[in-house]
């Protein structure tokens, strides 16, 4: 990560949520802001954060990796 305001930073976030569009928000409507907060925490910390697979990792989870 680079400095406040690299356009590094932005790059990162912008494909973290373009990807989040697809896999998620995408894929329904939402009838309310509670159920469309719950889906997205739902999303970050059960699927994108632990078990999601990442390229950087060599096609490892997160949890993989810190168990090595």
């Amino acid at each position: 990560m680079g400095a406040a305001g690299s356009r590094l930073d932005n790059a990162m976030m912008e494909a973290f949520w373009a990807r989040m569009q697809i896999e998620l928000l995408n894929r329904r409507r939402w009838t309310t802001r509670v159920e469309l907060a719950t889906a997205i925490h739902d999303y970050i910390e059960r699927f994108h954060n632990v078990p999601r697979r990442h390229s950087a990792l060599g096609m490892r989870t997160p949890t993989e990796i810190e168990a090595d």
